[in-house]
């Protein structure tokens, strides 16, 4: 009530106003001016790509659960062009770090596959055998190649964070 009162002198219509509001719209002051105590932050984690590691072939590899999953890069995929085929290699093969384990081919080129780590392949994405398209619409998250163990994980620090990936793609575009 001495809310009301307070109100009403710095507002003459607000009573009129509150009145005509359902009773559930009605909250008393402390509610409307709460407000959380806790700012809202934006977690860099929920980005792709910050997790991602490159080489300077263009391929890149996110670990999850201990298994790394590898993919190419925008920059090769847009060099590309549309993806036609993807030739990647059968589960259980054993791979060290820049074999070649595939190729994808498009309308422009074709280009090989390097290997981003040592391990073994453990999963293949087998959509792309129906749609091969997957590479250029989504090559960081649906146009993934192939899943791998991680038989050397000291290997990922030899890779390219983004920025410095970034960085070797101007470079080479100059």
């Amino acid at each position: 009530m001495a809310m009301r009162t307070v109100v009403a002198c710095v507002s003459t219509n607000f009573l009129k106003t509150l009145s005509l509001l359902p009773r559930a719209a009605q909250r008393p002051a402390y509610w409307l001016a709460w407000k959380p105590c806790v700012p809202r932050t934006f977690s860099t984690a929920s980005r792709l790509s910050s997790v991602l590691k490159f080489t300077d072939k263009h391929e890149w590899v996110r670990v999850e659960g201990g298994t790394g999953i590898v993919g190419i890069s925008n920059f090769a995929q847009e060099a590309l062009g549309d993806v036609v085929y993807c030739g990647l290699p059968e589960v259980g093969t054993k791979l060290k770090k820049m074999d070649e384990f595939g190729a994808l081919e498009s309308v422009k080129a074709a280009s090989e596959l390097y290997s981003p780590l040592t391990g073994e392949v453990t999963e293949v994405n087998t959509a792309l055998a129906d749609n091969p398209g997957l590479v250029n619409k989504s090559c960081y998250k649906d146009g993934w190649l192939i899943k791998m163990t991680l038989d050397n994980p000291s290997e990922l620090e030899e890779l390219l964070e983004e920025d410095a990936y970034e960085k070797y793609i101007k470079s080479i575009e100059d």
